[in-house]
């Protein structure tokens, strides 16, 4: 009597077990060659592996695959039907890694960054990259705060001031230096010299905040011993518009240095107290280790580079 579940999962009947790759690759080399020698040759190994494995292939199936004439080999009818399912799984597989390496290279890196990081540091610098390294396709996102690295989004740049969602790995970029911006030609009107001689912000020069950084000040005082009356304090929603106000020459931001390096270099803003580090850091955040040789490896180097 039949079971209804034959041919099932937990069917007792087991599916044929099938030879290893590596003789049947000797075996199509052999096949194919028409020749142990060749196929050695072929193979970069001696003719007595090839004959070696063939002969296990045979033991294993029952049955010949070769006629062996003097120094040549001839297929049986049975190797000739074997020999055209080798080679047209092995070119099913060759189609298939050709097609998924294609996948690969095509399929754009996904890479989530701070939205004035993005704006001001990354998309200035990316013809550079994309000059290095034509054939990584980069495709940017604007993000903030803790990201979780799945749903398209393959790597993140973010600021280490908050927990993140998920285990990631974190590879540091470039520590936060801030100091306080505004444009050249306002120097004289927010700064003005300390008795000895060092320049601070004038007590009523117009303080720029963003409501994503509203401790931007409190720390930059706190990092450097000063202390500035807020009386004419200006708050944006973001801190890119800020930093956009004092090029604008409204008032003082707090500008990381990152974020304002090329301005400051364009002479239209600049820092008279200089910058301190902030005790924070930039990182990219990866779900694995990137190690050298590893896909993303190219860009955490060069995304170093840029920062430095």
């Amino acid at each position: 009597m039949l079971s209804d579940h034959d041919g099932e999962l937990s069917s007792q009947i087991e599916p044929a077990r099938l030879p290893s790759l590596n003789a049947l690759r000797c075996f199509d080399a052999a096949a194919r060659l028409g020749s142990f020698t060749g196929a050695a040759t072929a193979l970069h190994l001696t003719p007595g592996a090839i004959s070696r494995a063939v002969g296990l292939l045979e033991e294993e199936l029952g049955f010949a695959l070769f006629e062996r004439r003097s120094r040549r080999v001839f297929l049986t009818d049975a190797g000739r039907g074997l020999a055209r399912a080798v080679r047209d799984g092995f070119a099913g597989m060759e189609d298939a890694i050709r097609s998924l390496k294609a996948a690969q290279r095509d399929a754009p890196l996904v890479l989530s960054c701070e939205p004035t990081l993005l704006m001001r540091w990354l998309i200035p610098r990316l013809p550079q990259f994309e000059a290095i390294h034509p054939n990584i396709g980069l495709h940017l996102v604007a993000g903030c705060g803790p990201v979780r690295l799945e749903g398209g989004v393959d790597l993140a740049i973010r600021r280490n001031d908050f927990v993140p969602a998920q285990p990631l790995h974190a590879h540091p970029l470039f520590d936060e230096r801030i100091g306080a911006v505004c444009r050249v030609d306002q120097v004289e009107t927010f700064f003005e010299a300390d008795p000895e001689g060092h320049p601070v912000v004038r007590v009523g020069a117009p303080l720029l905040h963003s409501r994503n950084r509203l401790d931007a000040w409190q720390t930059w005082h706190r990092l450097t011993g000063g202390s500035v009356s807020d009386g004419r304090a200006q708050v944006f929603d973001h801190f890119y518009f800020s930093l956009q106000a004092a090029v604008a020459g409204i008032g003082v931001a707090i500008g990381p240095w990152q974020l304002v390096r090329d301005d400051i270099a364009s002479g239209i803003l600049c820092a008279p107290c200089g910058f301190i580090e902030d005790n924070s850091r930039y990182e990219l955040l990866a779900p694995r280790p990137i190690e050298p040789g590893h896909p993303h490896a190219p860009l955490l180097n060069w995304l170093r580079a840029s920062g430095l």
